[in-house]
């Protein structure tokens, strides 16, 4: 038997008092952007829940669509019935036969939203096991863990039957909680550290330093394809790729060599954070997990945190390596990020890189150079991919387009 609709459920979106609009709005656009390869789909908005009227098109494509999706706790295939126990019974009866097999157990979820329905939760769960088990020969109950779990949901304008719910990304919608800049290199982390964020209602646009011929394009494609899979949280992803290989160059001329990978992240950050400027984000974001490596102790973190007053907000700040390899392969950037094409922060690692640098040790070393001009140069030169879910535009060079 066809479903004809899935239905959304909010999850913590729920919980928001006078803001829900907002929240449940840009839940809307987020949908409606992944089910843009689906044109007959419609989508039908109400305050307890969101549902996909599939008019024909694939009902598991668009739940593989759905479940990547920021602001869903879960959906569920559905159909949509009259308030008559009758024909209740009977699309119950048509929906669990069509799925059942030999030996198979089922229990009933009852959802009595309207109260004004003449059975309650109890009445409904007894009426519809009963019509199960005269009229399915061999089919068992099990209330604790059932093959089968026929979900019977009461509401005000109708009755939703189903046999499934599917498991939503949860989190808040993309974009309710602002946008912010990540910093986002070919390795583990950052992705983990993006896909974190996002989880949260950031919107974000990836910032990423390349140093050819130091680094090769096909580490540049690692991060691209990296982004791919971040475009499918919110269906779409701007990258900036930063030229970074004179200023690279410039630091290990003239910085002391365990002072290199400090004065690095420092100019990194400025970098970032003249791209945050213009593009009117609150935040930077990084995938630095406490003393895991030597930039990222809280000497180091203080020391490059000088260089701006932006909020820095570090998701895996507590998160053990073990965690984020579990959640990279989760979010199925794992086996891109361990692809053996180095960035530009490991090709110029120094053999003993300063764990515990002084703050003004760097500003010493740095006072030297006049960096600014070359920071505005690499910012005008930015390289700029704008992913759309499923679909890479063209690069722009960022005086052409967005900046």
């Amino acid at each position: 038997m066809k479903y004809d609709r899935i239905l959304i459920r909010y999850g913590e979106l729920s919980t928001k008092g006078r803001n829900r609009k907002k929240f449940v709005d840009q839940l809307h656009k987020s949908v409606k952007m992944a089910l843009l390869p689906f044109p007959l789909a419609k989508i039908e908005v109400k305050r307890e829940r969101m549902y996909v009227l599939l008019n024909g098109e694939n009902e598991t494509e668009i739940a593989g669509a759905l479940k990547d999706i920021f602001g869903i706790q879960s959906f569920s295939p559905a159909i949509k019935l009259e308030k008559d126990i009758d024909t209740m019974k009977e699309t119950a009866l048509k929906l669990v036969s069509s799925i059942y097999q030999e030996g198979k157990t089922f229990k009933i979820t009852a959802k009595r939203v309207d109260k004004t329905f003449s059975l309650d939760t109890g009445e409904i769960n007894s009426l519809f096991g009963g019509h199960l088990l005269k009229n399915i020969p061999g089919i068992k109950v099990d209330v604790r863990n059932p093959d089968i779990n026929l979900l019977i949901e009461i509401r005000e304008e109708a009755v939703y039957l189903s046999c499934e719910t599917i498991q939503g990304a949860q989190g808040l919608p993309s974009g309710t909680s602002g946008k912010a800049m990540l910093m986002l290199s070919g390795g583990l982390d950052s992705p983990v550290a993006g896909y974190l964020s996002m989880k949260r209602g950031l919107e974000l646009e990836g910032v990423h330093f390349f140093s050819p011929p130091f680094t090769s394009e096909r580490a540049k494609q690692k991060v691209i394809d990296i982004s791919k899979k971040l475009a499918n949280r919110n269906g779409h992803f701007v990258l900036h790729i930063v030229p970074f290989t004179e200023i690279q160059q410039l630091i290990h001329k003239q910085i002391p060599e365990n002072y290199t990978m400090t004065a690095t992240r420092r100019l990194m950050l400025r970098i970032t954070d003249e791209i945050r400027k213009r593009q009117e984000a609150l935040a930077i974001v990084t995938g630095e997990s406490l003393g895991q490596v030597a930039s990222q102790t809280l000497e180091s973190m203080y020391a490059i945190n000088d260089v701006t007053n932006t909020p820095i907000l570090r998701p895996l700040i507590a998160v053990d390596k073990t965690e984020i390899i579990k959640i990279a392969r989760e979010i199925d950037t794992h086996d891109i990020s361990i692809r053996p094409y180095e960035d530009c922060c490991t090709v110029f690692v120094p053999a003993s890189p300063k764990t515990k640098p002084k703050r003004e040790k760097v500003q010493f070393y740095e006072s030297f150079v006049d960096f600014e001009p070359m920071i505005k140069e690499a910012v005008s030169k930015v390289e700029t991919i704008i992913i759309k879910q499923g679909e890479k535009m063209d690069a722009e060079k960022t005086e052409e387009s967005l900046f």
